[in-house]
């Protein structure tokens, strides 16, 4: 088989590509080695202070001492380099740790409603409308990936890469929807606090996104992954705090901004968002807004309760809101769907081998049958979306999960239509590192 170019591209990438921050051994390890080190330095300068002349004896003393002190420095050395990333390896002859992960993953999807064009998985946004012929069946390993992420130790730290993709590139120009092709999610290096790359924007909430066997989820949440340039600071006894430019795309006079706060308690984790985003059509640009809040709240000790809200002032290609209708033209005047998501979900682990979870997503739009959004965009645009998910994971065996899960929804336009959406969808995969 002939080697694919691009995804030897990204595996060099990933080699020698863009360091990041992270944690390697705990503080209290190296805090160790450092005393240690202070001692045995401490004792070799009164060996040398004890001896006024010097002599063969006192030479190799100090040469003892200075070997155990090599030793403990190569301790510490390693101790970085070896507790970087979980299940890695150093490089040969470097200092740099790498971790090579992935899943191979197969889904069934069966309708039992009429199947929304476009994606083989939900798409609730374009289910179409009226009565609902009997779906179609599809069988797809699109969205196995594979990734990679590196570590190197700096005397401030720590850089690391990550670089991960999928099969499951968007249609082509023509619209023939192979997809079938390697894509992109994740490319970005990180240090000291900053982030440049891609990866999920910083107004997605991915610790409060409930888990789900279909790949696209429920409507109701952001889901984008943008380039961007990203700050965290971090107050453990305060809260975290991120700032970030992102999708500085053709057109577009100035970066989105996002700005976000996020909190941890013993009881769970919540956080807001605010987004200044600009869309662009055929050289007319506007910004909108946008606000974000999550939460995340422990049940017992099995059992996550989520929640999320969303209001934003229009969007494109479901990076602030999936669901979201798209911005439209209006002569020389852009407008913009203001449309709000809510997101629950709830997880729980049965044991180490069961674990189940349940979502409902909704997005509805604020424009109303006559006004000048809905006159341009048309009658037949979104007024509202649901769906919801229910299903389960199981672990025969280490690394293999069996998923199952049934999901439903409707779609509701301006005019009143609805189309409605029920399918299964099984899933098994295997994960690797």
């Amino acid at each position: 088989m002939k080697p694919n170019p691009l995804l030897l591209s990204l595996l060099a990438t990933g080699l020698c590509g863009l360091p990041l921050a992270a944690q390697a051994q705990s503080a209290q390890d190296f805090e160790a080695l450092r005393n240690e080190l202070k001692a045995l330095r401490a004792e070799l300068d009164q060996i040398k202070a004890r001896q006024p002349a010097p002599s063969s004896a006192p030479a190799a003393s100090a040469s003892a001492w200075s070997e155990r002190i090599d030793a403990v420095e190569l301790r510490q050395k390693d101790a970085v380099v070896l507790g970087d990333i979980p299940g890695s390896f150093r490089l040969p002859d470097s200092e740099t740790s790498i971790r090579i992960y992935g899943q191979a993953e197969a889904n069934l999807v069966k309708d039992f409603k009429g199947t929304a064009p476009g994606d083989i998985f939900s798409n609730v946004m374009e289910q179409p409308l009226g009565a609902s012929r009997s779906g179609k069946m599809a069988l797809t390993a699109q969205t196995s990936r594979l990734g990679l992420e590196t570590s190197t130790p700096t005397s401030n730290g720590t850089f690391n890469t990550k670089v991960e993709a999928d099969f499951y590139a968007y249609c082509d120009a023509d619209s023939t929807c192979l997809r079938n092709r390697l894509r992109l999610r994740h490319a970005y290096g990180e240090y000291a606090g900053w982030l440049v790359g891609q990866t999920w924007s910083t107004f997605v909430d991915a610790d409060n996104s409930p888990e789900t066997v279909d790949f696209n989820g429920p409507p109701g949440f952001p889901g984008g992954r943008m380039m961007q340039v990203r700050y965290t600071y971090n107050v453990p006894a305060v809260a975290k705090f991120q700032f970030a430019l992102e999708g500085l795309n053709d057109g577009i006079k100035f970066p989105n901004f996002v700005a976000r706060v996020d909190k941890a308690f013993d009881w769970g984790s919540t956080n807001i968002r605010l987004l200044s985003h600009e869309q662009h059509i055929d050289g007319v640009s506007k910004r909108g807004l946008g606000l974000g809040l999550g939460a995340g709240v422990k049940i017992g000790s099995t059992s996550t309760l989520m929640a999320q809200y969303s209001l934003v002032d229009g969007d494109a290609d479901a990076n602030y809101l999936t669901g979201a209708n798209y911005p439209v033209l209006d002569g020389k005047t852009l407008r913009m769907d203001r449309s709000q998501g809510f997101l629950l979900g709830l997880g729980n682990v049965f044991s180490d081998k069961l674990r189940g979870m349940a979502s409902l997503g909704v997005v509805r739009s604020r424009q109303r049958l006559g006004d000048a959004y809905v006159n341009t965009y048309g009658a037949q645009g979104n007024r509202q979306l649901l769906q919801w998910h229910v299903g389960m994971y199981y672990l025969p065996i280490k690394n293999v999960e069996l998923g199952s899960e049934l999901l439903g929804g409707r779609r509701t336009t301006f005019d009143g239509s609805k189309g409605d959406l029920l399918r299964l969808n099984l899933q098994a995969r295997y994960l690797f590192n």
